[in-house]
C-alpha cells in the first residue's frame, strides 16, 4: 500500500521529524519514509524504553505504514539529552542497523530544539 497523489506530501509533512525522550541517554534510529515517486523524508526516533534499536523500529514502522508509506531504518546510534543544560550529543552506532548519518540527525534536532546551546555529534563509542 502506498500514499497516492498530491496528498502524499502533506501526509509526509504531518509525520514529526523528531520524537525523542526529554532527558537521558538512550538509543535512537534514523528512519527513511518513502511515498510515491521521489517523495521521502528522514525522521529521528529515540527512547530510553528500547532495549534494542529494532524495538524502536518495530513500534514506529506500523504507524508510518498505516499512513500509506514504506519505511526503512537507515542506521542508529545513541543520544545524550540534557534538557536542563540545553544540549544534545549524538554518537555511536546500532549493532543491527549500522551507524546512522549523525549529521542528518543533528540537523533535524537543531530544527526541533532551536534554543539549545549545543547539539553535536561524534562517531565514537557504542
Amino acid at each position: 500500500m502506498s500514499a497516492e497523489g498530491g496528498g502524499a506530501e502533506a501526509k509526509l509533512a504531518a509525520i514529526p521529524d523528531v520524537e525523542i525522550d526529554p532527558d537521558g541517554k538512550f538509543k535512537y534510529i534514523l528512519i527513511r519514509c518513502h511515498g510515491p515517486g521521489d517523495v521521502s523524508k528522514d525522521i529521528v526516533r529515540g527512547f530510553a524504553w528500547a532495549e534494542f534499536h529494532a524495538d524502536i523500529y518495530d513500534r514506529v514502522a506500523p504507524g508510518i505504514e498505516a499512513l500509506g508509506f514504506d519505511c526503512e531504518c537507515i542506521g542508529g546510534g545513541r543520544i545524550q539529552h540534557s534538557r536542563s543544560q540545553r544540549n544534545i550529543l549524538v554518537f555511536g552506532y546500532s549493532m543491527g542497523f549500522g551507524q546512522a548519518d549523525h549529521s542528518i540527525t543533528v540537523e533535524k534536532l537543531k530544527k526541533q530544539f532551536p534554543d539549545y546551546s549545543s547539539i553535536t555529534f561524534n562517531n565514537e563509542g557504542y
